[in-house]
């Protein structure tokens, strides 16, 4: 393993290259690194069983709701990879029994669930069950490891959990019936539930509303049409042409948004090494139902090896034996906190595993990897596009600029309960190095939108109504437009309309240069207390000049503001509530204005230049 760059240089170098100094590896045996350390967590298990701590932490007392599914999937990968004939399976065999008496009667829900059957469906198939469950065990399991634990029956309605887990709940039926632990109606019944929800909410567009139509799309709408292809594949289903053309329609927002140094999705939550292996998860089925083209399927096949190199170079820690997306300045939101350690490893390294056997079906193999991968995405791959998720009394769309080595996800969404006030789901220009969102931010810091805070309390900011998104091209670059009849007032769990202003937003994209315009105006003269706007930065050396700001180090070179009334630059590094999903930020600029009357237009506009 190579030595770990200081965050603020790996950013540096990753702004300014567009792929590894050295040949990549082929997919395959990047992954056979995924064993040893599955091995590692399995050995460890067994000496330490529910006294387990890693890095400090104790993963059976973190009240890890998927953990015990997800030991049964890692543990058991090991299992399948360990040749028949090798002397230390019987024991091995023997150790998975004990580990699987111990957490059958922890809690283990939704996707412990489907993690735990889905291994079991498969110790059967390679003829390991009745050796590595007891008959005891076994039986407890089939009356646990069951769907309706989250679904009411008779109305297969989801219990309090987003539309997602239909899919989740799919899968499990479709694996109790291989298990012979009940028949096909109940599959049949909640794949029709969850196909409906897609068409319901996604209309002609073909992406998944996470909500029931409050407009919340993220890199999970983009992935679920892979992830509905993967349990007919699993179950023996046949993929049908309906689904291959939703699947086609996700490897394209994938094929846009790719970057030859490994890295993936950049907006919305949870994010860190699964914004790129949901990469993996859509490129490796696509390439395997056949809708991608013979190029698109060696290009993106170089992609998926350059995200495995990625995990094991970058994500893994060797010295604490674990991923690590908590450390080295990175931060995750809550559902992903480092209390799920051991689930977190096991997740992620079965999702290697598995996408690269999807590859491997799909006749890739060990085959050497692209080298210009970086050349064809620039050539091959609009340097524009939008993606539309929804239609009607507000839009819903992404849209994606390919600059150099740069990509820009520009996701217009509205983030919906929990999520419509933490910046990942803010409409802005996502890209590694440049702008990210920070985890369960809150409101506590307005990146990179004006937030108003009026003489009556209310704190206003323009995040979840737009209208009429539009784009074109202009001399040397792109436009993208909207607007907002209403800003979002701060304060509830869900986005609450306040039409007291009206906000027209135009993005104007170039090379190196970013700019949005924002100008707002007023129902009515109304009394403002203050406006701020912060940009949080990986660049350091920050100096001030007015409302320019400069930076000595990193990829943004410049950040300059109009429409405020004074500008300052704070040294933020160390401080924890700045923290992207893969490295820390370096500088807080803060732009402000004090109390006025609010009675005409005020445009606010900020300008991000970049090398």
């Amino acid at each position: 393993m190579r030595p770990a760059l200081p965050a603020l240089t790996l950013a540096v170098l990753t702004c300014m290259s567009t792929a590894p100094a050295h040949a990549t590896p082929p997919l395959h045996r990047t992954v056979e690194q995924a064993y040893p350390q599955l091995d590692y967590f399995f050995r460890k298990l067994v000496q330490e069983r529910d006294g387990i701590t890693i890095d400090g932490r104790a993963p059976f007392q973190s009240h890890d709701k998927f953990l015990p599914g997800k030991i049964a999937t890692g543990l058991a990968d090991v299992l399948l990879h360990t040749p028949a004939g090798d002397q230390r399976l019987p024991g091995m065999l023997r150790d998975y029994a004990s580990i699987a008496d111990l957490t059958v009667g922890m809690e283990n829900d939704t996707w412990g669930i489907y993690y735990y059957i889905g291994a079991l469906v498969k110790l059967k198939q390679a003829g390991l069950l009745e050796r590595a469950v007891r008959p005891a065990t076994l039986e407890q399991l089939r009356k646990r490891l069951d769907w309706r634990t989250f679904v009411r029956v008779p109305s297969y309605d989801l219990i309090d959990l987003p539309t997602n887990y239909y899919g989740v709940a799919f899968s499990i039926a479709r694996l109790r019936l291989l298990m012979g632990w009940e028949d096909a109606h109940a599959s049949d019944v909640l794949l029709d539930k969850m196909l409906k929800h897609y068409a319901d909410y996604s209309g002609t567009y073909g992406f998944s509303d996470e909500t029931d139509g409050q407009g919340r799309f993220d890199r999970y709408s983009i992935l679920l049409a892979a992830e509905i292809c993967e349990r007919f594949i699993e179950t023996g289903l046949t993929v049908t042409p309906e689904l291959k053309a939703l699947l086609r329609k996700s490897a394209d927002v994938a094929l846009n948004a790719a970057s030859a140094d490994g890295t993936g999705f950049t907006m919305g939550r949870s994010l860190g090494p699964y914004g790129e292996t949901a990469m993996l998860e859509i490129l490796s089925t696509a390439a395997y139902l056949g809708v991608l083209t013979p190029e698109e399927k060696e290009y993106a096949y170089a992609y998926a090896a350059r995200i495995g190199e990625r995990y094991m170079t970058f994500w893994y820690d060797p010295a604490l034996h674990s991923v690590d997306m908590w450390g080295k300045g990175r931060r995750t939101d809550a559902y992903r906190g480092k209390h799920r350690i051991l689930g977190e490893n096991f997740s992620l390294l079965h999702q290697l595993i598995t996408t690269d056997e999807m590859w491997n079906r799909a006749g890739m193999k060990d085959a050497v990897p692209r080298t210009d991968l970086a050349a064809w995405l620039e050539r091959a791959r609009p340097a524009f596009s939008l993606t539309r998720f929804a239609g009607g009394e507000y839009d819903r769309a992404l849209a994606i600029w390919r600059d150099g080595s740069h990509v820009f996800s520009l996701s217009m969404i509205n983030g919906g309960p929990g999520q419509h006030a933490n910046s990942p789901y803010y409409p802005l220009p996502f890209s590694y190095g440049i702008v990210s969102g920070i985890a369960d931010s809150g409101a506590a810091h307005p990146q990179l939108l004006p937030r108003f805070r009026l003489a009556d309390g209310s704190e206003l900011i323009a995040t979840a109504f737009m209208k009429a998104i539009e784009t074109n091209g202009i001399d040397g670059g792109h436009r993208v437009t909207y607007r907002q009849d209403a800003l979002t007032k701060l304060g509830k769990n869900v986005p609450v309309k306040d039409p007291r202003i009206a906000v027209d937003t135009e993005y104007t994209l170039r090379h190196g240069v970013i700019t949005r315009t924002d100008t707002y105006t007023p129902a009515a003269p109304l009394d403002v207390a203050g406006v701020s706007l912060d940009f949080a930065s990986f660049s350091g050396g920050a100096t001030v000049d007015g409302s320019t700001i400069a930076f000595r180090d990193g990829a943004v070179r410049a950040f300059a503001v109009e429409g405020l009334a004074s500008c300052s630059a704070s040294d933020v590094a160390g401080n924890d509530a700045y923290r992207a999903p893969y490295e820390p930020m370096a500088t807080l600029a803060t732009c402000r204005t004090g109390a006025f009357t609010f009675d005409k237009p005020l445009r606010i506009r900020w300008t991000i230049r970049y090398q």
